[in-house]
This record gives C-alpha cells, structure tokens and sequence, in this order.
C-alpha cells in the first residue's frame, strides 16, 4: 500500500462535460491532451481508498478525439515490489481475484506483436478488460484496463452495485416494460 504507484487514463472526450464535448465536435480541440496537470483531480482519494493505498498515486488524466472508451495503465518495476512477483504472478493473481466476476475479464498472455491496444474495443458494453504486458527479462509491466467511459462510468458502476446487492447477478436486465397488445 505503500509503494509509489503512477497511472495514466486516457479517455474519449464524452467524459469531459459539455465544453470540452463541443470543442471537440467542433474540431476546435486538440487530438489529445492532458489535464489536471496540477495533480489534484476528484478521483485520486477515491484510488486510494479502494486500492487501499498509503501513498498518494501521481495520476495523469488525458482526453484523445475519440468519443468514447478508455485505457488505465500502470506501470510496475515487479523487482520492487514485496516478491518481486513475475508478470505470470501478477496476471495469475487478478484472475484469481476476478475469477468469479461476471463483467471483468483477465486476458491471459495478450499477445502485443503491435505493440498497440485500442481504446475503443469495448465501446456500448459493462465489460472491463484487465492485461499485464511486460518483458520478464526487463522485470517491467504494465497493468491496462480498458472500458467504456460511459458504459462503465459512475452511473453504470452504481446500476451494477444495486444489481449485486439485490442478488441479482451483475449482468441481470430488467423485465421488458412493453405494453401488452390486446389479442
């Protein structure tokens, strides 16, 4: 809990608020860009409360010019941390933890031949995607989640928490409200 952790965000400009919605539709903004430069941004308490961290995480918030989706990374020396697990360790730990999760998925040994991983793959979906890229020689990684800004922001977050609090499973859809035709 303790140890300096940093993560980079990039996300679709839709999470942005109305102005930067429009300087981007209107092609007035840039391609991409960083914000909250200042370190201070609204959601760093809540990263360290649920990671249960002790340190303060250096967090770097970007907007690219796309409309939805988004990528989290953070980058690991795994020789510093307690163990100095390996990226297999790492990735068999997420797994274990969200082995039984309906909407987070732990790719196992993604292939990165590119080099490249796009933002907008889960785009209109609940879905979180979890990888650990990394050379073990190195004994580097790089912990990415990617998911739908807007599918898996703070009102799709709180609709999956009252779904598992019901005992409804994750993923549970709610009756259809169709009016019966008359027959």
């Amino acid at each position: 809990p303790d140890h300096p952790i940093t993560v980079n965000a990039v996300s679709g400009y839709s999470g942005g608020g109305r102005s930067m919605i429009e300087a981007y539709e209107a092609g007035t903004a840039p391609p991409f860009e960083l914000y909250a430069l200042g370190l201070e941004h609204k959601h760093v308490p809540e990263l360290m409360r649920y990671a249960g961290l002790t340190r303060r995480p250096i967090f770097v918030p970007s907007v690219g010019s796309f409309r939805q989706g988004m990528l989290v990374s953070i980058p690991l020396h795994l020789d510093m941390l307690p163990g100095a697990p390996s990226l297999r360790d790492v990735e068999q730990a997420l797994a274990a933890h969200y082995r039984d999760a309906e909407l987070v998925t732990v790719v196992q040994q993604p292939t990165a031949k590119t080099g490249r991983l796009a933002a907008e793959d889960v785009n209109g979906t609940d879905k979180l995607e979890l990888f650990v890229f990394g050379k073990p020689e190195l004994k580097q990684a790089v912990l990415v989640a990617r998911l739908d800004n807007l599918g898996k922001g703070a009102a799709g977050a709180a609709v999956q928490n009252i779904r598992l609090m019901l005992g409804i499973g994750e993923t549970a859809r709610p009756a259809s409200t169709k009016a019966r035709q008359p027959a």
